[in-house]
């Protein structure tokens, strides 16, 4: 496994795939008036992460990104805000609850292949994942954008949680990831195909063994897009650190320790900036 890899033979249905697709799509053509009701923005002022809008406006000189999202906490499922999930669609609720249950297997298979190339107890990443541990989906929407020369749909970024699986635009691409200075295309999801990508929470775990790439959105001048996130992270009041098992005294620890909470909240701050939060971790 790469830090990002399409994978096909998933189990995934095929129509649980589409229908989750034609129902982002559909509550992101809603009317506005409709869709500020789930609005990320408390009062007309106080920003939350969950809901509907754009991403949060930090410093005046930020680049901002050309795209609507919709962030739902998905687990623990007694914290789930119901609030702000859309019941227009009438399908969405039960879709993603669906999604949700397939996406967290698949989840599972690739950890459990990620700790066998790591020589690990194939279930030692498993279950670093207690029954608290974090689950976000995010709805992108990327309107056509007038200047695709001047724009990006999101920047460049890494994830910040452990482990991503993407459900991509059968039809546009947009997604391209950094390599030696070089931005690689990836072509949009022909045959149903998922994409896993590691992000920094599991880079700083594996102890830089498995890398959080650097990733971006380019804008399309004539077609919309959509994508589909599910965020795997950690219990946000547990220490992150890498895991005991992969120190020895050749290899000692990478990064230091720090509260999951603290580590989500420093993310956004280096996110706003355009840097990686995990850098500010290295020992």
């Amino acid at each position: 496994i790469t830090p990002c890899d399409q994978v096909s033979n998933h189990g995934m249905e095929t129509s649980l795939m589409d229908s989750v697709m034609t129902a982002s799509r559909d509550f992101f053509r809603l009317p506005l008036e409709e869709k500020r009701k789930y609005s990320n923005i408390i009062g007309g002022k106080h920003f939350q992460m969950e809901g509907y809008g754009t991403d949060q406006v930090k410093t005046q000189d930020q680049r901002l990104d050309w795209s609507d999202r919709l962030h739902l906490k998905v687990e623990p499922e007694d914290e789930r805000n119901l609030a702000l999930w859309p019941i227009h669609p009438k399908s969405f609720r039960d879709d993603l609850h669906e999604y949700t249950l397939r996406s967290k297997r698949i989840k599972d298979d690739i950890l459990r292949a990620m700790a066998k190339l790591l020589e690990l107890d194939e279930d030692c990443l498993v279950n670093q994942f207690s029954d608290r541990a974090l689950t976000y989906a995010r709805f992108n929407y990327y309107p056509p954008c007038p200047r695709p020369d001047l724009v990006l749909g999101i920047k460049p970024h890494s994830d910040v949680y452990a482990l991503t699986v993407l459900l991509m635009d059968k039809d546009v691409a947009g997604l391209q990831f950094l390599r030696d200075g070089t931005w690689y295309n990836v072509p949009a999801a022909s045959n149903y195909t998922l994409l896993i990508n590691v992000g920094v929470t599991m880079e700083i775990m594996t102890n830089g063994i498995f890398k959080g790439p650097v990733h971006r959105v380019v804008t399309n001048s004539e077609k919309e897009r959509m994508s589909v996130a599910v965020f795997y992270g950690l219990d946000p009041e547990r220490e992150i650190g890498p895991i005991a098992q992969m120190l020895t005294e050749d290899q000692p620890a990478r990064y230091r320790k720090m509260k999951v909470k603290d580590f989500l909240v420093a993310h956004l701050e280096h996110f706003s900036r355009g840097e990686r939060v995990v850098d500010s971790l290295r020992i």
